[in-house]
């Protein structure tokens, strides 16, 4: 049987309900499941209140908790606290010892994957290769908007991991890198600030024709001299550059994991910002079986004129996930 790409969510998504005392680690957990969605990815410094300092009956808790709902642990997302100090930032020693430290906990947890944060550096990582190794995870580094997959930082990684010829080092795709159209609640939310309707309008048609985004802004603060919000609006667009959807499939061999953000779904089980339909199809293609993992932050955008379902809005990104699917592999 072919390899199929599997359904997990990052508990990142329930943030908001977490925040407001709503929902348990485990109702996350539980509803993950219900949906079918079996990998669960973790943020230890949010989910884990002692982090650093988890014990041996904490460890178990997780490993308990997977067992009981038909779940596993798939992803660990790293912090690297450089300004921990006021005095000074950490010397690079401090962030070797910082990430190996994540590493352990990362297979005392079972975990195999963990994230890395973009702005850690390469020569870092070249130098916790070895722990990686030797303690049978890999390291993903978040290939977050405005960087994309064949940005010169990002392959600063992928050199080293073929220099190195290791299995453990890689990228980590964040689905943001692939928003084609302009999302409709950061639409709706600036004009809310005091953007004016054409002025918005204008923007997310920029946006749909890919140009350049110092040109926008430049329109949009002299042309139409516009407010700070419009300014701010416009200034969004810096930060979400497109990335060819086609391309992702040249890099499955650097990474395990797929964090499937998103800001919103439709009624329809649609996401009306990311190329998840141009997306799939590659990944299926391309034999890919990891984990796309569900990581909403749209409750950011709504919460000031709506309560926030962050289950209804995860439940319909898994019914296209299913759709999307289903229909790639019909197409092999």
């Amino acid at each position: 049987m072919a390899a199929r790409v599997k359904r997990g969510v990052s508990l990142y998504s329930f943030q908001e309900e977490m925040f407001l005392g709503q929902m348990t680690i485990e109702d996350c957990v539980a509803f993950a499941a219900s949906i079918g969605a079996k990998g669960i990815e973790i943020l230890p410094e949010q989910n884990m209140p002692s982090f650093p300092n988890i014990d041996d009956r904490q460890v178990a808790w997780w490993q308990e908790l997977m067992a009981k709902h038909g779940t596993e642990l798939t992803c660990y997302d790293m912090f690297l606290d450089t300004k921990a100090r006021k005095d000074r930032l950490m010397t690079d020693d401090e962030q070797v010892a910082s990430i190996r430290r994540d590493l352990v906990l990362c297979n005392r947890l079972g975990i195999r994957n963990m994230r890395v944060l973009v702005f850690v550096r390469p020569d870092i990582l070249e130098r916790c290769v070895p722990y990686a190794e030797d303690l049978e995870v890999h390291m993903g580094v978040e290939v977050h908007s405005p960087w994309h997959m064949e940005h010169a930082w990002i392959l600063r990684t992928v050199e080293i991991a073929d220099r190195l010829g290791t299995k453990h080092l890689g990228l980590l795709p964040d689905m943001g890198i692939f928003m084609k159209h302009y999302p409709p609640v950061y639409r709706d939310r600036f004009i809310r600030q005091g953007v004016r309707p054409e002025v918005a309008q204008f923007i997310v048609d920029q946006h749909e024709q890919k140009i350049m985004a110092e040109y926008t802004i430049y329109e949009v603060a002299v042309k139409m001299k516009g407010n700070p919000a419009e300014i701010r609006m416009a200034e969004t667009l810096r930060h979400h550059p497109y990335a060819n959807p086609k391309r992702i499939r040249d890099y499955i061999p650097y990474f395990r994991h797929i964090q499937a953000k998103f800001y919103e779904m439709t009624e329809d089980d649609r996401d009306p910002t990311h190329a998840y339909d141009e997306v799939i199809p590659e990944l299926v293609a391309g034999g890919w079986d990891g984990y796309l993992s569900s990581e909403y932050e749209g409750n950011r955008w709504i919460q000031d004129v709506q309560p926030v379902d962050s289950r209804e809005q995860l439940r319909r990104q898994h019914r296209m996930f299913e759709r999307l699917i289903a229909q790639a592999e019909g197409a092999r």
